[in-house]
């Protein structure tokens, strides 16, 4: 059983040993959860080639015929509609409500219906992105383990373990631990003295995953997913003109990241309310923008459907193959298609908002004083802040994506980052969070009162088991990085770690 006290001074508790069996836990975590990821986005990986390839071509027809996408996107609305209406879990949070890894685990009762709600929305051609089902995946299977180990375990100490493991499921999509645990170290909010006491578990479990990919000693590893777009045209330093572009670019983006996420919302309470039959009718309305872009380019369907992930560096690389129109064609079809995605189906926000940053990027570049590689940067940057408010992540990710010239863009990738971020906040109404009704783990037990939980965790009892009991009110849910205080920031929705020393008795409930 891992269960202490938790100190005021975090160097106590890293030198416990219950902290120590915790690391140990992380790391033999680590690796098995991280050959889950992978296989998950190799199975999504190898079913969009086969329906969209390999079935057309067996059906007889001599490639992908341009009505294609109707059909298939129908049949996702009609797979993920009762998986989020009858299952367990409503296949997962809302992504139409942002990027919210703090939501919560999914139980192993929930876990199978966020799989499979996930699964059908990626093969089937939606435009989502595949990292906010690899975050509950990750949490989820560390949990049942923990079950499975019949081990009992106080609510933070299961958050933590749940942690741990979405940071090894997100690092397999993003090549890196570095990467990963930057993502949800921000989006949790974390800080203050505890953050590498809770941070240290979930990069050391992301660290021995990565063995599964480069390999250990004469063991071949499986190969990593990389980010990075090849063979990008060189770019020196930035210059004045581009710092205006930055301003630019910031503004629009802002203004074209809010329609899009407001479509979102705007539609899916509609949804909702009629969800097995409204749910393919979105689906169908996906399909018909990729088959109207499709006639009117002569470009390939794949531009609007999927999550632009594999997309992204074929357009980067082959921009100068697309005219002004078409890349404004493609931006308003990619874009009601991800809005239309975020209200209906189950996915993450991040790739469609970084494909939808470089079309606007590479389509400003045809203008003076605005080279392709910073445009795209700053177009890629931008977006991703608007859309998953993480204003870090969304220039660490373009650094990733732009390797070679990461460093040089840098300046206006910030300049851009902070701009569209700022504005973004301002078009948002200060209360946007209608959220937790569609969150995967249904947690309304946060919402009792905390003075009941003074009581029970400051009494004797054995510990809670995060296996077998519900969290008790008050207490931190599985998967949700322990804050201390937290407090609601308006903008973001989401609640940053506050530096107040005090702490509650269920805080103090440590692994």
């Amino acid at each position: 059983m891992i269960v202490m006290t938790t100190p005021q001074d975090p160097q106590v508790l890293l030198r416990s040993k219950s902290y120590l069996r915790l690391l140990i836990l992380a790391a033999l975590l680590g690796a098995p959860v991280s050959a889950a990821a992978y296989g998950f986005l190799a199975l999504v990986s190898y079913l969009q080639r086969e329906i969209f390839t390999h079935l057309p071509n067996g059906l007889g027809f001599h490639g992908e015929p341009p009505w294609w996408p109707l059909p298939v996107l129908a049949v996702a609305g009609l797979l993920v509609a009762p998986v989020i209406a009858f299952l367990p879990g409503k296949g997962g949070h809302s992504p139409a409500d942002g990027f919210k890894p703090g939501g919560g685990a999914p139980t192993p009762a929930q876990l199978p219906g966020v799989l499979l709600a996930a699964l059908a929305t990626l093969s089937l051609g939606v435009v989502l992105g595949p990292e906010a089902p690899l975050i509950a995946l990750g949490g989820g299977l560390a949990l049942l383990a923990v079950r499975l180990a019949k081990r009992d375990m106080p609510a933070q100490a299961a958050a933590v373990v749940a942690a741990a493991g979405s940071f090894a499921a997100v690092s397999t999509l993003l090549g890196s631990p570095i990467a990963g645990a930057f993502l949800l170290m921000e989006a949790s909010g974390l800080g203050g003295p505890m953050l590498g006491v809770v941070l240290l578990p979930g990069l050391l479990a992301s660290g021995v995953g990565a063995l599964i990919f480069v390999g250990l000693d004469s063991l071949t590893g499986l190969g990593t997913f990389s980010l990075s777009v090849p063979g990008l045209p060189h770019f020196a330093r930035p210059d004045i003109a581009e710092f205006g572009w930055a301003l630019v670019i910031g503004v629009a983006a802002a203004i074209l990241g809010s329609a899009i996420h407001r479509l979102g919302l705007l539609l899916r309470p509609h949804v909702e309310r009629r969800m097995l039959l409204l749910t393919p009718v979105v689906g169908l309305i996906i399909g018909g923008l990729a088959v109207a872009y499709t006639e009117g380019t002569g470009k390939s369907s794949s531009d609007v459907l999927f999550s632009g992930q594999s997309q992204l560096g074929p357009l980067i690389t082959h921009a100068g193959g697309y005219s002004v129109a078409a890349l404004l064609l493609l931006l308003a079809c990619k874009g009601l298609a991800y809005g239309g995605s975020l209200s209906s189906f189950r996915g993450g926000p991040t790739f469609p908002a970084l494909y939808i940053g470089a079309v606007g990027g590479i389509a400003l570049s045809h203008l003076p004083g605005l080279p392709l590689v910073p445009g795209v940067a700053m177009g890629i940057g931008a977006m991703c802040a608007v859309m998953l408010r993480l204003p870090l992540t969304s220039v660490l990710l373009t650094s990733l994506l732009l390797y070679s010239d990461g460093l040089a863009v840098m300046p206006l990738v910030i300049v851009a980052v902070v701009v569209a971020y700022v504005v973004s906040a301002r078009l948002t109404p200060a209360t946007t969070d209608s959220t937790d009704s569609t969150d995967s783990t249904d947690s309304t037990d946060s919402t009792a009162s905390t003075d009941s939980t003074a009581s029970t965790a400051t009494s004797d009892a054995p510990a809670t088991s995060a296996a077998t009991a519900a969290p008790s009110p008050g207490a931190v849910s599985a998967g949700t990085v322990p804050q201390q205080g937290a407090a609601v920031d308006p903008a973001t929705s989401r609640a940053p770690l506050a530096s107040s020393p005090e702490m509650s008795p269920e805080q103090k409930r440590m692994p």
